[in-house]
């Protein structure tokens, strides 16, 4: 049965009621009687019983416990040149100061 959580508009109490999704919500404070507000509170769950795994993931696919060969690293692959870039003013390359620094 769910858990809802409710605050009282008067004493500010929180309190949490067990009730079915089929009644109907409190509208009084059980210590003051005033106007009660239902909450939205974060709800949990645990997957419990045969076919959940942790993590989400069986270990195995029959269920043999093979050990996973570690992967063998790339040898490193050098970097495309990059494209020169074209000249931000459209003026060129003729005056630049980007031209004449090197």
């Amino acid at each position: 049965m769910p858990v809802y959580e409710y605050e009282c508009q008067e004493c500010k109490k929180v309190f949490e009621v067990q009730q079915k999704i089929s009644d109907k919500p409190l509208s009084d404070c059980p210590e003051c009687q005033a106007p009660v507000k239902k909450l939205m509170s974060m709800s949990s769950f645990q997957l419990k019983g045969g076919g959940w795994y942790a993590d989400g993931y069986s270990s195995t696919a029959n269920g043999s416990t093979k050990k996973a060969e570690p992967a063998k690293p790339e040898p490193a692959k050098p970097e495309p040149a990059k494209p020169a870039t074209p000249c931000q003013s459209g003026a060129g390359c003729k005056g630049c100061p980007a031209a004449t620094a090197a």
